[in-house]
């Protein structure tokens, strides 16, 4: 479903929906992302850090400083920078917040993505277990991370120059041929997690793959 079609569909049910374009490299732009959202609602009751770029599975001795850079910076320290613009909001929040973080298979194994994409996303599951270790733990704020398998999104439209070794390794896990998803049913993940439903649930890790990773 496209975003104004959600809109639309909110603004029926008598709710007030808003967008906002944020760049998540930039602090400036997530700051003001959180400064929006609580200023039209009053509150910040749930954040999903769902942007993320892949990396043409470039393995160690091709991946540039660039590249590593800009995965780095979109898939590990938006959400980073995200959450704790999120926290420093949630914990003075009488019922606090709920942070999911959508990382993915690679980030559970080594060869679902190049090595800039599989650090990001370990780093991603590290800083989803700390937060819930402390805030949760602690707190009255549950992080929990998704990590989906292959998902009909056009992520894979930036796959335009496949690093040889790196395709190698990622095809022999099965990938050419593994289940696929839709977004939807990584949403109505998102949505359980952010649910009362899921209330006791924190620090987890989620696998939506269709099976891929349990053969």
């Amino acid at each position: 479903m496209h975003s104004s079609q959600q809109f639309l569909n909110v603004k029926r049910l008598g709710d007030v929906a808003i967008s906002v374009v944020a760049d998540m490299s930039k602090e400036d732009d997530i700051k003001n992302l959180v400064k929006e959202a609580v200023e039209t609602y009053g509150q910040l009751d749930i954040l999903v850090n769902n942007a993320g770029i892949m990396d043409n599975f470039k393995t160690v001795g091709n991946v540039t400083d660039d590249l590593w850079n800009k995965v780095i910076a979109i898939n590990l320290t938006g959400p980073f920078l995200a959450s704790r613009e999120a926290i420093n909001v949630m914990k003075d929040q009488e019922h606090g917040g709920v942070i999911i973080n959508n990382a993915s298979v690679g980030g559970l194994y080594g060869a679902r993505g190049g090595a800039a994409y599989a650090a990001s996303k370990h780093g991603l599951l590290g800083l989803t277990k700390n937060i819930a270790a402390t805030y949760g733990t602690f707190g009255n704020i549950c992080a929990n991370a998704i990590a989906p398998g292959s998902v009909a999104t056009n992520i894979g439209n930036s796959i335009t120059d496949p690093d040889p070794l790196g395709g190698q390794a990622i095809a022999a896990t099965g990938a050419n041929d593994s289940p696929m998803g839709q977004p939807e049913q990584i949403a109505a993940v998102a949505v359980f997690l952010g649910s009362e439903d899921s209330s006791f649930v924190n620090g987890d890790v989620i696998k939506a793959d269709g099976g891929w990773t349990a053969r």
